[in-house]
């Protein structure tokens, strides 16, 4: 009996000391917005990049540069699917009036390297973007 009443003396202590009580009310929630403008404000459109017509590049300025992309670089690249290769595969390139992989990126059997899947981690778009993307302070 002593170790029953010492038992549920124990449990009955643990509980009072959880912290697990409920706040008599709850604290009001201030929700402010991250923009400084009201939903009903209209404002222009951002500027619309241009890419380059079609057949023109801009030379390469060091010896191994990767060519740079004249057109939008946002295809679809996963695991499964790699949208770059649709038109630049070796095959498919002359059909489709594009540049095929360079010959670095095709292992001796003629298949596609793996460790080049991600084009755009090298290969950017040669866009002349109407905004700046990035601040620069620089002077002379």
């Amino acid at each position: 009996m002593k170790k029953l009443f010492s038992a549920a003396a124990m449990v009955l202590g643990l509980a009072a000391c959880s912290g697990q009580q409920a706040e008599p009310e709850a604290a009001a929630v201030n929700v402010q917005s991250l923009g400084q403008s009201a939903i009903t404000d209209i404002r222009p459109a951002d500027a619309v990049a241009s890419y380059p017509v079609k057949g023109t590049a801009i030379e390469r300025t060091f010896v191994h540069q990767p060519p740079l992309i004249p057109h939008k670089d946002s295809y679809s690249i996963s695991a499964d699917k790699n949208g770059c290769l649709t038109c630049h595969s070796v095959e498919k390139a002359a059909r489709m009036k594009a540049t095929a992989i360079d010959k670095s990126h095709v292992k001796a059997n003629g298949e596609f390297n793996g460790q080049y899947y991600f084009c755009v981690q090298c290969h950017v778009a040669q866009a002349d973007n109407k905004q700046a993307l990035v601040g620069n302070t620089h002077t002379k």
